[in-house]
């Protein structure tokens, strides 16, 4: 195991987002010896998740538990035990994860997911601070340049039309306004926030798009930095260059908020990801650099590239170290 650092400071790391690139960067920040904020996407409704968010009424915890688990300490059997999926036949409790049953046990004795997060961030000794973007589960809504619109993170997907934005509201349908308490507080006070690595339209925006966390980011003192997703996604950003992923955050928020993009510039061996388990990622995402000083960004694009297990991901070491060079450079 990659053994921490210490500096005289540890810089304040504000990481937005969900799905699986998120956890790949939060374990390599905890190996660093930051000072960790993660704030965590509520708008998941498929799979474990969405039945547990139903039954229960509470945020989806699949993304919050793997959070929890990157930035914990706890021995290997513990992290096992904690992520381990029932079987798909096991009638009763099929698909679901004990970590995820943990959460929605503690969600319901305390009245709050929020709260659940917390204690359990005591139980599992977590390094940092772990937060939902809202302390009620949010519904994601996307409007597609043909007229159309789905209701679902787990829907928008599906017809691979393009998405001209997204927008998330409270389950009466009320607009999303507020942040989860301390959100906007670690924002406000962060030397870095980074947004991604994942899905832009389903992991990323449905956090920006809540309006006390959006403005907070974009009125931070604090370095932006959004990590470019490798591949391009099915339905989702089909055809994508990396300039197009920061004007679609742009659009949205109506503000040139990001200071500087992570670029991936390896290449992925041919034939190289596994179609079956992978299959929604298409192809690598294009280069536009000019795009991206357009859309004021500074652009860092070196290999960032790990491959593993016919699967392509973001090195999270490398990542990190090229987040430390920014925010030392930038802040301290």
């Amino acid at each position: 195991m990659k053994m921490k650092t210490y500096r005289i400071r540890k810089p304040k790391i504000v990481v937005i987002g969900g799905g699986t690139g998120l956890p790949v960067i939060l374990k390599s920040l905890r190996n660093q010896s930051a000072d960790i904020t993660a704030v965590v996407t509520v708008a998941d409704d498929g799979g474990s998740s969405g039945e547990l968010r139903d039954s229960v009424d509470m945020a989806p915890p699949g993304d919050l538990r793997n959070v929890l688990a990157s930035l914990s300490d706890m021995p290997k059997l513990y992290e096992d035990l904690f992520q381990y999926r029932f079987h798909k036949d096991d009638k009763f409790l099929a698909n679901h994860t004990i970590g995820n049953l943990l959460i929605a046990a503690l969600s319901e004795m305390r009245n709050s997911t929020y709260e659940a997060i917390q204690l359990l961030s005591l139980m599992l000794h977590v390094d940092g601070h772990v937060y939902p973007s809202s302390e009620t589960p949010l519904v994601l809504h996307a409007d597609f340049t043909d007229g159309t619109s789905a209701v679902g993170e787990s829907k928008i997907a599906l017809d691979r039309k393009t998405i001209e934005k997204v927008y998330v509201t409270e389950k009466n349908g009320d607009k999303a306004i507020h942040a989860a308490r301390k959100v906007v507080q670690a924002i406000q006070e962060a030397d870095m926030v980074v947004l991604g690595p994942g899905s832009l339209f389903t992991s990323i925006l449905p956090n920006l798009v809540i309006e006390e966390l959006g403005n907070a980011v974009k009125t931070t003192e604090a370095e932006v930095v959004y990590i470019c997703n490798i591949m391009t996604q099915k339905g989702e950003t089909e055809h994508f260059s990396d300039a197009d992923h920061i004007r679609v955050l742009h659009q949205h928020l109506d503000s040139q908020f990001i200071n500087t993009v992570l670029v991936n510039t390896e290449k992925v061996p041919e034939g190289y990801m596994d179609p079956e388990v992978y299959d929604e990622y298409l192809v690598q995402v294009t280069h536009d650099f000019n795009g991206l000083r357009e859309e004021g960004c500074r652009v860092v694009s070196t290999d960032f590239l790990k491959l593993r297990d016919g699967g392509v991901f973001h090195d999270g070491d490398k990542v990190v170290d090229e987040l430390f060079r920014i925010v030392f450079g930038a802040k301290i």
